[in-house]
């Protein structure tokens, strides 16, 4: 069983999701504590009603940001469990949380196979107090570990999906088989995330030291295009001699990716897709943090936020990285509350330090700068020099060099 935990601001962004959920008969409410009736007289869940029983416990303490829990647990979907079984596990998780004492709600989501849990409830107790959060992360693992002996459950530790998303890591160039390596990290993510665009698969690709180019053009009235990835450095270096897509394979080539973007944009278009990242960047933004704080408490919940910041440390971009979710989404794809000029307004250009970058891209070492073309400032792999590689991964390029080898051939002849 996986557990995935979301902080917020307010209960009632959580709330609404759920009602959704329940509004469309893909989920249903299965057990409340220490809270009124959830429903209005017609039987519909009533927002305003939860909102009712969590108020006074929000009252006592006005001082704290993040005032919401809200939990997903998420059985293997070869668990088939009962409701009884599904509160009980609900209501042991909460109590050795530290929870068993607040006011909660539990809905049962069934809009796929894998039916799991939302847990939607307060970090204050009824005196105010913040509840201790130290490595909730790790304390809840140990719980859901314990939860799937007594229960039973297949152990996500065990599930090859899970399994291969954590031997995920950044290609290490010194180790060596970089090509191996790339591979790995190239497939791991098209399988593990959903990129709808060129731009945000690169800016995944580059959180694990994988740099890729799109190349396109026209040779001989024919028009190519091509894919070229490499290995970056950790501080987003190029290093190495990048490759075409072809070496590892026509599942990571061009038409495959826009096949993958096309997939990724319409699963990230379906209702709810994208509501748990909103509530997660939604909870961080405040106008108390830096653009780092900011940074560092998504960072918490398993969430890369990437921006792009010009010469001026002026933000024209931001990426989020749903790891957990497997989301990778520009601001534009979240809106208009998540652009750039919402977080320049936000988190206005640091006085003290107003050049720092916070996406690196590929860029030549101080040695390789005689190799740089002035044209390709913004190009992730410019120190290259024009060469056949700048032609790669294309089919038009590879029937141009056969038609040079049989024409050299003949002129031998003569």
């Amino acid at each position: 069983m996986v557990a995935n935990i979301k902080s917020g601001s307010s209960p009632g962004g959580a709330l609404c999701y759920n009602k959704e959920k329940v509004d469309k008969d893909e989920a249903e409410v299965l057990y409340w504590q220490k809270m009124l009736e959830p429903f209005d007289r017609y039987g519909r869940l009533d927002v305003e009603a939860c909102m009712t029983s969590f108020r006074p416990y929000l009252e006592a303490n006005r001082r704290t940001h993040n005032t919401v829990f809200h939990v997903s647990l998420n059985p293997s979907p070869e668990d088939r469990l009962t409701d009884g079984q599904l509160r009980d596990i609900a209501q042991e998780y909460m109590e050795r949380m530290g929870y068993g004492n607040q006011p909660y709600i539990v809905f049962k989501h069934k809009d796929i196979d894998r039916h799991h849990l939302h847990i939607v409830s307060l970090r204050i107790d009824e005196n105010g107090r913040k509840l201790p959060h130290d490595l909730e992360a790790r304390r809840s693992m140990k719980i859901t570990r314990d939860m799937e002996l007594k229960y039973n459950l297949h152990s996500a530790i065990d599930s090859p999906e899970l399994y291969d998303k954590r031997k995920l890591q950044k290609v290490n160039y010194p180790a060596g088989n970089v090509k191996q390596q790339v591979s790995s990290v190239v497939r791991s993510c098209l399988r593990h995330y959903k990129c709808a665009s060129y731009g945000e698969f690169r800016t995944l690709l580059e959180r694990f030291n994988v740099s890729i180019e799109e190349r396109t053009g026209t040779i001989d009235g024919r028009d190519y295009a091509g894919i070229v990835y490499g290995a970056l450095t950790d501080d987003g270096y190029g290093v190495g001699t990048p490759f075409k897509s072809s070496k590892l394979g026509k599942d990571v080539g061009y038409r495959a990716l826009q096949k993958y973007y096309e997939r990724s944009k319409g699963k990230l278009k379906e209702e709810g897709a994208l509501e748990g990242l909103r509530q997660a960047v939604r909870s961080a933004m405040s106008p108390h943090h830096t653009r780092e704080e900011f940074r560092q408490q998504l960072k918490a919940d398993n969430i890369d936020a990437v921006f792009r910041i010009n010469p001026v440390g002026r933000i024209y971009g931001v990426t989020f990285i749903d790891h957990n979710e497997g989301i990778v989404a520009n601001d534009s794809v979240l809106g208009k509350a998540f652009s750039a000029n919402a977080f320049n307004e936000l988190y206005p250009v640091p006085q003290e330090e107003p050049h720092i970058v916070q996406e690196q891209r590929w860029e030549p070492r101080p040695e390789q700068q005689h190799d740089r073309q002035p044209d390709h400032a913004a190009n992730p792999i410019s120190g290259i020099v024009d060469t056949v590689l700048d032609l790669a991964d294309t089919d038009a390029y590879e029937e141009r060099q056969r038609i040079e080898r049989r024409r050299r051939q003949r002129q031998r002849r003569r």
